[in-house]
């Protein structure tokens, strides 16, 4: 990896770290992280993606600073890394108790020239906002479409990228979780799924957040509003019945929650939808 330097033929203005395999390995080396500091004083735009805030962590990049990594690795980061002022997908530990937070989520930070991504896919978000930031939103849209993206979301937006593990989880939760999403019209309150799932409703909320990240009911309005939004964006189902098949039951519920998770209510994202359909993917 180091065999031919970290030396740059040109000025580097925005230095982007990827996470992934390999990162522990990378946040101990000496090159590496001398590398990252020296490009932080000089000024250069720094952004990681993933668990590469690992590495700008263990530079001190991310000290006293907002900053986020992938859910999975909230507990670990935590108490590595205590001065950083972690953002996970609204939990967070007080007192060696999991708690959690009453602001939105949040798929990318930034916080002065230092910015970080919740995951891969939230990374892809983070670099269409770098674009904005460099060329304005119209160059950001133009490059979404070019790649044939649906939408860019916002840092203040809910990390949906954990929807992938919510839908097919391997823990022990998995089947759990499956049979929530084939039963959404359900009341499914947390009492509901402990006792399905054979335990104390208190024993429950803690062993699932520990388990996916999030909590029971956040898990479940994940799962609503991303079957939900299938149906917003294909077909012409009215609002009001797609609200009570997946189990908001209430229009207005429904819209709150989409203006949380996606900036904007679903009449809106049918809209654009059906826009992104006439599309070109060379346009």
């Amino acid at each position: 990896m180091l065999a031919h330097g970290l030396r740059s033929s040109a000025p580097i203005t925005t230095l982007i770290v990827a996470g992934g395999l390999g990162v522990g390995e990378a946040a101990q080396s000496r090159k590496i992280l001398s590398f990252v500091r020296s490009a932080a004083r000089c000024g250069v735009r720094i952004a990681s993606v993933c668990s590469g805030a690992y590495i700008l962590a263990e530079a001190g990049l991310l000290d006293g600073r907002h900053a986020t990594t992938h859910w999975r690795r909230t507990q670990h980061f935590l108490n590595t890394y205590p001065k950083v002022k972690l953002e996970p997908d609204r939990i967070f530990v007080r007192d060696g108790e999991i708690k959690v937070k009453l602001e939105p989520d949040r798929i990318f930070v930034r916080d002065g020239e230092i910015w970080s991504s919740a995951g891969i896919s939230a990374g892809i978000d983070l670099a269409l906002a770098l674009v904005a930031d460099d060329f304005g939103e119209e160059v950001s849209q133009q490059t979404a479409r070019q790649l044939v993206l649906y939408h860019r979301r916002s840092g203040g937006q809910s990390q949906f990228s954990s929807l992938l593990e919510l839908k097919a989880p391997t823990g022990r939760f998995g089947a759990l979780l499956t049979w929530a999403r084939e039963h959404l019209e359900a009341p499914l309150t947390v009492e509901h799924l402990a006792e399905r799932a054979g335990m104390s409703s208190r024993h429950f909320t803690r062993a699932f957040i520990a388990e996916t990240g999030t909590t029971p009911s956040k898990a479940v309005e994940r799962l609503r509003i991303e079957v939900a939004r299938q149906r917003v964006q294909s077909s012409s189902e009215a609002i009001e019945r797609v609200a009570l098949a997946t189990g908001f039951r209430d229009p207005e519920r429904m819209r709150r929650a989409f203006i949380r998770a996606f900036g904007q209510p679903p009449q809106s994202l049918r809209r654009a939808a059906r826009a992104e359909g006439t599309w070109s993917a060379y346009s």
